[in-house]
């Protein structure tokens, strides 16, 4: 089985680096407009027709680029439970989700809409009152909703388990993307640096963490993108294999960033380097949803084949009438 992407995702990532390079601040209209918002949508309904993988080669650049936005909460969370002509509105761009889980909702500042879990089913929450939560990551806040009342039914609960398994997977390569940037800064600052005379990546109390952290995003990436292709393929390693990459990912990038931080000495602490800014996304990825030990003991269950300890999502559903 060929594993390697094909030229028209090696395309797409190409395409998105450029773009994100140009305009680190896109609109979402503007990610609609390059077919971003509905790459895995039926071409029937506006989007591309593509899979997982493809979400996930742009969930690694936009985390790469640190993007601030509702794709990570609309395309990879919220879009199982949308019937078809909500989908065909995400893939043209009109409107934006995010799905109230638990008590923190991801991207609540930015989505128009939202969706909550409540009895056997997903509903639209309409007339909630939302409040943004003061975060060490401000490209990712988070919110929690008040009061409203249940408007339509979008799916049935069973859709949560997809829902999951595209939630952690996205986190894990969106981690991905982080440590690769922090890595790539951290070369560079350890190729022109000099001390002595010398590049400081000469010197081994620096080169030898930046190629352990080399390695372990390597490993994170591969555990990631199998992930996300067990995710596209329905495939039913995915639970496992979803829960093994955001565990081992999102650990792996702040290992990586603070080795990154480390390598450019007083610099990478200071609020002027983008290094403390990536340093809080990998934190937050790290402390968002199920958590890193909760995940490795469903893995070892798993592999034990014993009962997995019952965990979802690491907030308990909050009701449809959610109170103050």
């Amino acid at each position: 089985m060929d594993f390697t992407f094909t030229p028209e995702q090696d395309a797409l990532r190409e395409q998105a680096r450029a773009f994100l390079a140009a305009n680190p601040e896109p609109s979402w209209k503007e990610l609609a407009e390059l077919g971003w918002t509905g790459v895995s949508i039926a071409e029937e309904d506006g989007g591309a027709g593509l899979t997982f993988v493809e979400e996930a080669v742009l969930l690694e650049e936009l985390g790469r680029a640190l993007y601030r936005g509702p794709f990570f909460s609309t395309v990879a969370v919220t879009l199982p439970a949308l019937p078809d002509d909500l989908r065909a509105e995400v893939a043209a761009g009109e409107t934006s989700w995010t799905l109230a889980f638990g008590p923190l909702v991801p991207d609540l500042d930015t989505a128009d809409r939202v969706a909550i879990v409540g009895g056997d089913g997903i509903y639209e929450l309409e007339g909630a009152e939302r409040e943004i939560l003061s975060t060490t990551d401000e490209t990712r806040p988070v919110g929690v909703v008040r009061g409203g009342d249940p408007g339509r039914r979008l799916a049935d609960s069973g859709v949560l388990e997809e829902i999951r398994n595209r939630t952690l997977a996205a986190l894990a390569i969106e981690a991905c993307g982080v440590a690769r940037r922090a890595l790539e800064f951290g070369i560079e600052h350890a190729s022109t640096r000099e001390q002595f005379g010398k590049p400081i990546g000469v010197y081994q109390a620096v080169s030898h963490p930046l190629a352990d952290a080399y390695t372990r995003l390597e490993l994170a990436r591969s555990l990631s993108l199998w992930a996300a292709w067990c995710v596209a393929e329905n495939d039913e390693q995915a639970p496992i294999a979803a829960a093994a990459a955001k565990a081992f990912a999102a650990e792996a990038a702040v290992q990586v960033c603070e080795t990154a931080i480390q390598v450019h000495g007083g610099i990478g602490f200071t609020w002027e380097h983008v290094l403390q800014r990536l340093y809080k996304r990998a934190l937050w990825i790290e402390s968002f949803s199920a958590s890193s030990s909760t995940l490795r003991a469903e893995v070892a269950a798993a592999l034990l084949d014993a009962t997995p300890a019952a965990s979802g999502f690491v907030q308990t559903p909050v009701s449809l009438t959610q109170g103050g």
